[in-house]
This record gives structure tokens, C-alpha cells and sequence, in this order.
């Protein structure tokens, strides 16, 4: 079988190189066809020029962006190129840095046999982070629950059958939030577990503000069912509060109020007509091996 390993890195070049190698490392014993595609998200650090022997990866593409477009941009750029261009049976994205850790790619590829054409998530079940940094996201993901109905417990590491792709680059809301797309397109996932990582070099570039904009994006797919969720919740806060009524207690109301306009001008990102015309972004593509 052929596995495409879909990369989005923007100046991170040092991460990347690294990753290569441990990615070639990995699949060493693997009898599939493995290759690898970058998506540089219009880097303005220069690649370096570097001779690796990378002898157990099949080939490696460097799709160079002309304008910068956000990691998800380029994941749902870089899913619509493979499908359009390319010849595979699965895509597995992952993180340029270290977090998506290269070993667990082998886990994917045993897990492919059994898995009847199904795509694949790697769930967590470990993170690397500081402590705040685990309580916001386990915050991220009871709000995702709460408000959606959705459990969801993965980010980009997948392991995406060509089924799933071709839903995923029809749907909308791929150009938005890659995990909401997927949950949205399809239910029927294999889990498997999967630790994150460490980043390679430097600290994390998730920031509390990007986990939140982050979480909201996923919400943001499901956002007929918050609507009718939060309807509910207003008409059974404000009985429980009407004898009570003052600032403080109208306090959750505001918040729930604000969490639904971000959500809607988030939801306003899903533009299918750039989704369809994303791969115009791309300005050459560089084949490195």
C-alpha cells in the first residue's frame, strides 16, 4: 500500500529535518511505499541545504505556498493536492515538530490491516505539556462535549483512507477545522492511543488564545446543535435565576452569548470556493528526493 505523511511547517525547517530522519528511522522494516509531502506555508526562513540519507522514505515533495494560510489551511490544501495529484491509499497529517511522535506512524500502518477501509485516529492518551496548558484542554474538550454532542480526543495525527479524503475535501468545513471536519464527515473511526510528544526545538506555539480560537473552531462545525443546546440552557437558566436576577448571576448568560457570536464569525472562515481553489495558492512544487 502507499502512505502519503502530510507536513505543514512554516519556518520550523530544523523540527522538520529531524523529524525526517526519525520518520526513516521508524518505517525502516515497513514494506510500504511511504512518502512524504511538506506544505511550506510561505515560510520567510530559508531551507536548508542539507544531504540526508533517507534511504527508507520513497519520496519527498515541498508544496511552497505563495501566501501564508494557517496550519489547517494547508493540511485541507495539502488533502486536496494528494487526491487530485497523487497516487495512495492512506494520508497520514502530522505536526513538523516533534509532537506527533514518527514511531507511531508503524502503529497506524499495523492498525491499516484490520481496518476494513475505516480511517484511523490516534487518541490521546498522554500529553507533554504544563500542567495549566492540560487543564485548559481538558477544559476545551468538555465545552466541545457540552455544546456538541461531539466527543473529540484527537488533533491532525490520523491515518485517513482515500474514502475519507475525498468526503473531507467536499466538506467546508475541512478549510476551518481539520478534527470538525472529520468527526462531522465521519463517524465511524478506529482509535488507537497515542502519546504527544515533545517538540523538537523551542516551546510550543500553542498558545492559550490559539487553544481557545482552536476550540471554538471545532464547535463552530457543529453549530446548529449549539445553537439549540444553548437555546435550552437560556430558558433553563434564566427560570432557575428569575427570583435571583443581578450581575453576577447574568454572568454565564454574557459568556454563552459571546461563545456564540465567536463561533458564528469563525463558521464564516468555511469558504468552499477557496477550499476549491486552494491549490492555485501553491507556487512550485519541489521534488527533494
Amino acid at each position: 500500500m502507499k502512505f502519503k505523511v502530510l507536513i505543514p511547517i512554516y519556518n520550523d525547517w530544523q523540527s522538520v529535518f529531524k523529524l525526517l530522519e526519525n520518520i526513516n528511522l521508524s518505517i525502516k522494516d515497513s514494506v510500504h511505499e511511504i512518502s512524504v509531502i511538506i506544505i511550506n506555508d510561505a515560510s520567510n526562513h530559508d531551507r536548508p541545504e542539507e544531504e540526508k540519507n533517507l534511504e527508507n522514505i520513497h519520496s519527498i515533495k515541498v508544496l511552497n505556498m505563495k501566501i501564508n494560510q494557517g496550519h489547517t489551511r494547508c493540511i485541507a490544501t495539502g488533502l486536496k493536492y494528494i487526491y487530485e495529484k497523487e497516487d495512495f491509499d492512506y494520508i497520514i497529517p502530522m505536526d513538523g515538530d516533534g509532537e506527533d511522535r514518527p514511531e507511531e506512524i508503524s502503529d497506524f500502518i499495523n492498525q491499516v490491516k484490520d481496518s476494513n477501509d475505516l480511517s484511523i485516529i490516534g487518541e490521546r492518551v498522554k500529553r507533554s505539556e504544563n500542567l495549566i496548558f492540560k487543564i485548559c484542554y481538558q477544559i476545551h474538550k468538555l465545552i466541545t462535549l457540552t455544546f456538541t454532542g461531539k466527543s473529540i480526543k484527537y488533533g491532525n495525527f490520523t491515518c485517513l483512507s482515500k474514502v475519507t479524503v475525498e468526503k473531507m475535501i467536499n466538506e467546508k468545513a475541512t478549510w476551518n477545522s481539520f478534527s470538525g471536519s472529520l468527526k462531522k464527515v465521519d463517524n465511524n473511526l478506529i482509535a488507537i492511543p497515542s502519546i504527544r510528544g515533545s517538540r523538537y526545538y523551542g516551546p510550543s506555539k500553542m498558545s492559550f488564545f490559539n487553544l481557545l480560537k482552536h476550540s471554538l473552531s471545532i464547535v463552530s462545525v457543529f453549530r446548529k446543535a449549539v445553537l439549540i443546546r444553548s437555546a435550552l440552557f437560556i430558558i433553563v437558566y434564566i427560570l432557575m435565576i428569575k427570583s435571583n436576577a443581578s450581575v453576577i448571576t447574568a454572568i454565564p448568560l454574557v459568556l454563552l452569548l459571546v461563545m456564540i457570536y465567536s463561533i458564528s464569525s469563525l463558521a464564516l472562515r468555511e469558504n468552499m470556493d477557496e477550499f476549491k481553489n486552494s491549490l492555485k495558492n501553491i507556487q512550485n512544487v519541489e521534488n527533494i528526493k
